[in-house]
């Protein structure tokens, strides 16, 4: 071939590469008409709360809210256009098995956000990790007061056992008139947590605590506690504790004839407890957050479950997920502004509170509580 035939070809190829390199960088709405939007990543964030053992059943009703709460989410846009995933973990109430999770969502799911624990030994057990990682902790029912002082990514939009525990007291000491209790307590950071509350204000209203039994979250058979409690010869026995033990000491409270009413705290707000009592459980009372449940969230939920029953913190743990969604579309996905917008959030119009906003240590502004006495069997808020 000549130079000059050579030096054609060149220019040929060199035309044809331009040409292809042109039709790669054109953009789809020159080539193709409008382009297709791009699809973004999902928004991920981790759950925790008891999904089997003790306390399952309130850990399965407030997963079945938030899975309501993220269908609605996904519904009305996502966050900020993007899907909202959870990813659930188990944390059994227990620390061990709750620390577990959250490590695995922080190392392994690298999510920015932890919607969880439900119980107080669930969230205690990680709150450092989370603090250290940067990633916000939004816990939907721990109520032990030292959550309070956790971290400044730990924030809660379920009230401090200080609210609970002065709220009990002073409804045992005025509206029922006893001023000699004993109490029985789980010994886990919510039961040791509330009774120590309980007992400061029950003392400085005037009464007595005459006698104070803890017992094992795994214990099965509280007679021992129970036999000093009819001892001391109390007007009422505080009892805290979870689903299990719960329906063995009440049960067993009956067989010993203590003789005095049973007043417990909102651990008790396990339908689960009452239907396995039976007879023994008549006439207990206890208190439990008093929140502003809408028939539009009742329905869905009754659909999503096949019950009727709103579990404790249900309606925590579906507006936890909303406020989330709601500032994690105003600040994005980093730890560090996410928790910074929830300090400035004020949340309205949920299911579980007239107003969600925190003060300067992540909790609460303000807690509202009712009364439930149990009557043939089920828990009726007592008016």
């Amino acid at each position: 071939m000549s130079s000059s035939g050579r030096l054609v070809l060149g220019v040929v190829i060199i035309v044809a590469v331009l040409a292809g390199v042109y039709a790669l960088l054109q953009s789809p709405e020159t080539a193709n008409g409008p382009a297709a939007p791009v699809a973004q990543e999902p928004v991920t964030i981790g759950f925790i709360g008891p999904l089997t053992g003790d306390a399952a059943a309130i850990g399965q009703n407030a997963k079945a809210a938030v899975e309501l709460a993220v269908e609605e989410v996904n519904k009305a846009g996502g966050v900020a256009g993007r899907t909202l995933n959870v990813i659930y973990e188990d944390g059994q109430c227990t620390g061990k098995v709750a620390s577990n999770a959250a490590n695995k969502l922080i190392n392994a799911d690298n999510v920015p956000v932890i919607l969880g624990g439900l119980c107080s030994g669930e969230t205690a057990s990680f709150a450092g990790a989370a603090e250290q990682a940067k990633r916000v902790v939004l816990s939907y029912c721990s109520s032990a007061p030292s959550i309070t002082q956790a971290g400044d990514y730990i924030f809660r939009d379920y009230p401090s056992d200080l609210f609970q525990g002065a709220f009990g007291a002073k409804y045992v000491y005025e509206k029922l008139g006893k001023k000699k209790v004993a109490i029985v307590y789980v010994k886990s950071d919510w039961g040791s947590g509330i009774r120590q509350v309980f007992a400061d204000e029950f003392k400085k209203l005037g009464g007595a605590i005459v006698a104070e039994e803890g017992y094992e979250q795994v214990a099965r058979d509280l007679r021992t506690q129970l036999t000093k409690v009819k001892a001391a010869k109390p007007d009422l026995v505080y009892f805290l504790g979870y689903t299990e033990g719960s329906i063995v000491g009440v049960k067993q409270a009956a067989e010993l004839k203590l003789g005095v009413p049973l007043f417990g705290a909102d651990g008790w707000d396990d339908p689960k407890i009452w239907s396995g009592a039976g007879a023994a459980g008549e006439g207990a009372m206890y208190t439990v957050v008093s929140a502003p449940l809408s028939d539009a969230f009742k329905a869905a939920l009754k659909a999503k479950v096949g019950s009727d029953e709103v579990g404790l913190c249900s309606a925590q743990a579906y507006d936890g997920l909303k406020l989330l969604a709601q500032v994690m579309a105003k600040a994005g996905t980093d730890g560090t502004a996410i928790k910074d917008e929830l300090y400035k959030t004020e949340y309205a119009g949920g299911v579980s509170a007239a107003k969600i906003a925190f003060d300067a240590n992540g909790d609460p502004v303000e807690a509202n509580y009712a009364v439930k006495a149990v009557k043939d069997g089920k828990a009726v808020e007592q008016k």
